[in-house]
Formats: structure tokens, C-alpha cells, sequence
């Protein structure tokens, strides 16, 4: 990446983001970087120039008469294109994309062929010195102009790019929340934006001044804020026919809509922050932030160990099987892959759990079509159910009873190597049988970051054949990124209308999208009482409805578990049959809570 040269010189970086044509705002922040006596060419903005304020026109004369770098936002990207939407990534439909319809022909209409020239022109990445280390201004995220890029972000997903990058760190913005977090050495930094709160409940905005420290390769980080006419700024909005929700965010500080934050980011609404920082020491271990989040509490120990009564002596709640709808057969724990954060541990080498055979899994159905004739659904997973040599027979054993069949699956070589029969099981039973395709995330990058690499590809490749033979399909995705659910459902929608894929990313059933559990999280039990308090009806949970089948290694024959997701813990083997298994289960682990009672989760096809 060629280094501008007006930016290595040292000093001071009066950094930046979105002046969102909130000219007041941005004539504040220019001011202030000249009151602290730091010179045009050591200022630098994140991008979005134009965006929810009045100004469009104005607040671009005005940046660009200042002679400050700027990089380009997605709102430059999309008006320099002539598109008719900012680009944001917003959930179609939520009230994010339709306020910003209104602001965005606002601006459009203001800017001429001369403006849209200079947004085009606008680099993508701009790297700057300070302290003697390198930072590479973008907007979003390295790849992704319009990527959300959050405090509560996992560090893996930032380190992707901070590695990616080349240099010591990454100065970026389009998320709107200041922060700074080093990791492994190197720094994320976000200096807020000018022209819109941080939805804090101040109407005050941010922005950031980094210093040479006064060890070599050190910087010494301030987050500051910044009084500016707010009044002003809104009554333009007002008497322009702007979005109300915008124009009163200015004065108090609070966002019209919380579509694009993810729940920790969402929680912290109308939380003070107060101006902060810390000095980063690019070759030091520690990994400092701002601001200092707290850790989540980690759950006492004591918690979830007696099947009948919580830690505090309460009763704890109890799942009648109130009817058996879904019959899960664990294949056996093998997959062709090893993920990250695999909730079974699967890999290739894993066989804690056994390949299940043909004949076991029959003599269940047999029972169930005995004792529970009401069964809808068989359910097929893993590890990689493909890899199992008996699986298609088994698949084809509970589409001949007359059930449902519903396969997970990563769709690479294991599913591909068997087209013919799936064909030939499609021919015979149509769309009974479906298929759903474990893809993490709709951006290869990410994806790989928890499958592997090279994975996206053929997983891709193999949704795709389903799709083009005209299988039931759906697809499982994981909340991991940082991004906000209704954020992440617009990218996978995006990615299936790219590819032809038709599946509605906006049902949940046909885009299933799981928390990332961490069972060692904080959590509530679950009481008697919780049913009432939280308005859950016990009848709504995966246990009430399912159960699931395993093998163990060494063992004589299967188990009966009560869910898919606790496939290791033996508080939760029922018994040897469907009938020994139809006792009421104890919300007795974390993700009963997580996952079922509060989160709402589901396993099954619908």
C-alpha cells in the first residue's frame, strides 16, 4: 500500500468519521483539529460525508475545501454509482432501510456530476504514520466497504483483518460507536462519527486524537467528544421533510432504531460513556480498551448441578414430552471438517459417538410407529451425516414409513459423492426430504474462520446443486460475526439472490440462525415460575416435541437423549427406548436457558 507522503510526518491524527451532511458538526470538528493546532493533512474522515442531515452539498464544499484526507464511505461508494440506496447493509423492510431511502434522494438530489466525481475518486484505504507505526484508514471492514464492525466484535473476526492488512493497525468507521481494542499488538480503532450521537443519550458527538508516545512504536489514544449547534442541524432536517427519528436523535442523543446494533451494543443504549483512552505500546503484551467493557460474569458453580432444585432451593423447571413430533439420529461424530467452535466437537478423527446403523435406527421408528404414531419428522445429523455408509438406507427407511426427512449437512465432497442416490430418493419422495446446508456466514472470509480453509466453495457449490435439482432446501447460519441478526440475514439474502439460491432469508426456518453458546456464560436458571414470568409455554421447547438418538463408542446399543445439543452430557440419557426416554427432562444446563427458553431456538424443519 503506497503511504501518502503529506502523512508520514509526525504528530498529532485528529481522526474522524461520518459527517452525514450535518454541516454544524462537521464545521465543529474542523474546527476544533485547527484549535488544537493539528494541519489539514494530519486529519483524516472515515467516510459517509453525505448522509441523514440536511447539507449534503454544503458539507461537502466544506470537507472538501478544508484540504483533509478522507476515504470512501459507502455512501460516496453508492452516490458516485448512482445507485438508488446508501448501501448500508440494512435488513430490507426494517426501519433503518426505510428511514434512509428518505435521507439518501434528499442528498442524491443535492449533489451534482462534480461531487459524484470526487466521491469516486476517493480512496478506499488510506495508511497514515503516527508514533512510527502504520494505520490503514478504511471505512467498514478491510473487504467490505459497508461491514459492521462493532466493541462487542470478536476479536478473531477483527484479528482477521488486522492481519490481513500488513500494517500495525486499523483505523475504521460506518459502525458510529468509538472504541478502541488492541489485539495481539495491534490496534482497532474507531473514532466515532460527528455528524449523528453515538446513541448514548448525549447530544454530543466523537471524535479521536492520537499522539506519539513517548516510547518508540507507542501511541497515546484519546476519545473525546465534541459540542457542536445540534439545534440547528435538526431544524434544517425538519424544514427539509427529513425523518423525524433522525432529526431528534441529534438532541437526544438516542437512535430512532436499533436494527443495525447487535444485542450487547442494543443494551448500552442511553449509557453514558466518558471521554477516555490509553496508551498503546504496539511490542507491549497487554490488550488494553476502550471503553474498559466488563467481562460477562461467568456462571457460579454451583449453579446447574441438582436436577430438582436450582442453587437458590428453587424448584426447577421440568418438560413433559408432551408428543413426539421430531426422532433425531445422531450419524455418528466424523466430519470431513474440524471446526473452531464445533457444539460436538466433530472432526475427522472423533468417533465418541459411533456411526449409528441401518438396522439400529429402524427398530426405533418400529417403536415409534407403535407407541408415538403422531411422529412427523426424522432428523439426520452429525458430524457429517454423509459420512455415515448407512445413512441414505436410513433416510429412505423413514421416507417409505411416511415421515419427513430432514439431512444436515455441509453439502461438500461426502453429500456430492452421492448425487444419484439423492436423486433417486428426491424422485420417490419429492420434497419430503430436506436438506439443510451448514453455511456460517454469508462472507467466505468468515465462514472459513470457523470451517477451514477452502470450504465455502464447495459448500457453496453444493447448495447450489440442490437448489438448480429442485431439493427442499434450507440453510443453518451462526451468529458470530458482530453483526446484527437482521444485518446478517440481508448478507445471506444477498448471497442466495446472487446464486440463484430460493430461500427466503428473512424466515427463520428456512434460514436458521444459531447463538454462539458459551456454557460457561452466566445464565439464569430456569424456576417454575420463569414459564409465567417470560410467557414461554413449556410445550414450545425442542424437548417437549423431540428426542434424540446416539451410539456411544464401546457402548452395547443406543441411547435416547433428550436434545441434539447436549449430545455428551449423561444427565441428559433418558434411557434405552423411545419409552424409557418419554420422562419429563430438567432444564438442568446453560443452554436450556441460552438456547430454548430465553433464545427461542429450534432444531427441527418447522
Amino acid at each position: 500500500m503506497t503511504i501518502s507522503p503529506d502523512t508520514t510526518s509526525d504528530g498529532p491524527l485528529f481522526l474522524f468519521g461520518g459527517p452525514y451532511s450535518n454541516l454544524e458538526a462537521t464545521a465543529a470538528a474542523l474546527s476544533e483539529a485547527a484549535r488544537l493546532g493539528v494541519p489539514p493533512h494530519r486529519v483524516v474522515c472515515t467516510g459517509d460525508v453525505v448522509a441523514y442531515g440536511a447539507d449534503a452539498k454544503a458539507c461537502v464544499d466544506l470537507v472538501r475545501g478544508a484540504g483533509i484526507h478522507v476515504v470512501m464511505g459507502n455512501c460516496e461508494e453508492q452516490l458516485a454509482a448512482g445507485e438508488e440506496d446508501c448501501g448500508c447493509g440494512f435488513a430490507p423492510g426494517s426501519a433503518c432501510d426505510r428511514l434512509s431511502a428518505a435521507w439518501f434522494a434528499h442528498a442524491s438530489r443535492e449533489l451534482g456530476p462534480d461531487d459524484r466525481a470526487w466521491m469516486a475518486a476517493l480512496p478506499r484505504r488510506l495508511d497514515v504514520q503516527v508514533g512510527g507505526l502504520t494505520l490503514a484508514v478504511i471505512h467498514g471492514s478491510l473487504d467490505h466497504i459497508a461491514r459492521f464492525v462493532f466493541p462487542s466484535t470478536p476479536a478473531r473476526v477483527k484479528a482477521l483483518d488486522l492481519e490481513a492488512s500488513g500494517v500495525d493497525g486499523i483505523v475504521a468507521g460506518h459502525s458510529g460507536l468509538p472504541f478502541s481494542q488492541v489485539i495481539e499488538g495491534r490496534l482497532w480503532h474507531n473514532p466515532g462519527a460527528v455528524g449523528m450521537p453515538a446513541n448514548d443519550g448525549c447530544a454530543e458527538v466523537w471524535f479521536s486524537l492520537l499522539t506519539p508516545g513517548a516510547e518508540p512504536r507507542s501511541v497515546v489514544i484519546e476519545h473525546r467528544r465534541l459540542e457542536y449547534g445540534w439545534a440547528v442541524a435538526a431544524a434544517k432536517m425538519r424544514a427539509a421533510g427529513l425523518p423525524e427519528g433522525y432529526a431528534a436523535a441529534l438532541g437526544s442523543g438516542l437512535w430512532p432504531s436499533c436494527d443495525a446494533l447487535p444485542p450487547s451494543e442494543a443494551r448500552r443504549t442511553g449509557r453514558r460513556v466518558d471521554p477516555g483512552g490509553f496508551v498503546w505500546r504496539r511490542d507491549a503484551d497487554d490488550a488494553p480498551a476502550w471503553p474498559v467493557s466488563t467481562a460477562a460474569p461467568r456462571l457460579a458453580p454451583e449453579k446447574f448441578q441438582d436436577g430438582a432444585s436450582t442453587a437458590r432451593g428453587e424448584p426447577r423447571a421440568t418438560v413433559e414430552l408432551s408428543s413426539l413430533r421430531t426422532l433425531w439420529m445422531n450419524t455418528g461424530t466424523r466430519c470431513n471438517l474440524a471446526c473452531a467452535n464445533c457444539y460436538i466437537e466433530s472432526t475427522p478423527r472423533n468417533d465418541r459417538l459411533v456411526y449409528l446403523t441401518a438396522a439400529e435406527a429402524s427398530a426405533f421408528l418400529d417403536e415409534a410407529a407403535r407407541d408415538h404414531p403422531e411422529l412427523a419428522e426424522v432428523g439426520f445429523t452429525g458430524g457429517e451425516p454423509f459420512m455415515n455408509p448407512d445413512l441414505m438406507a436410513m433416510v429412505e427407511d423413514a421416507l417409505a414409513r411416511g415421515h419427513r426427512a430432514l439431512v444436515l449437512t455441509n453439502a461438500m465432497r461426502p453429500m456430492q459423492r452421492l448425487k444419484g442416490p439423492l436423486l433417486a430418493l428426491k424422485e420417490r419422495y419429492g420434497r419430503r426430504l430436506t436438506l439443510r446446508v451448514s453455511l456460517d456466514h454469508y462472507d467466505p472470509a468468515l465462514h472459513e474462520l470457523e470451517r477451514g480453509p477452502r470450504s465455502f466453495q464447495p459448500t457453496l457449490d453444493g447448495m447450489k446443486w440442490l437448489a438448480d435439482h429442485g431439493f427442499a432446501l434450507s440453510v443453518a447460519g451462526r451468529l458470530f460475526s458482530g453483526e446484527a441478526e437482521g444485518v446478517v440475514r440481508a448478507g445471506f439474502a444477498r448471497l442466495f439472490d446472487e446464486h440463484g439460491v430460493p430461500i427466503d432469508a428473512a424466515d427463520p426456518v428456512a434460514l436458521t440462525l444459531f447463538p454462539e453458546m458459551d456454557a460457561g456464560a452466566d445464565v439464569p436458571e430456569i424456576t417454575t415460575a420463569c414459564w409465567g414470568l417470560l410467557g414461554v409455554d413449556p410445550r414450545s421447547l425442542m424437548c417437549s416435541s423431540s428426542r434424540m438418538v446416539v451410539k456411544r463408542k464401546g457402548a452395547d446399543r443406543p441411547a435416547v437423549l433428550a436434545c441434539t445439543l447436549l449430545a455428551y452430557d449423561e444427565r441428559f440419557e433418558l434411557g434405552a427406548t423411545l419409552s424409557e426416554a418419554s420422562r419429563p427432562v430438567a432444564l438442568n444446563h446453560p443452554h436450556c436457558a441460552t438456547f430454548c427458553v430465553l433464545g427461542g431456538g429450534a432444531c427441527s424443519a418447522g
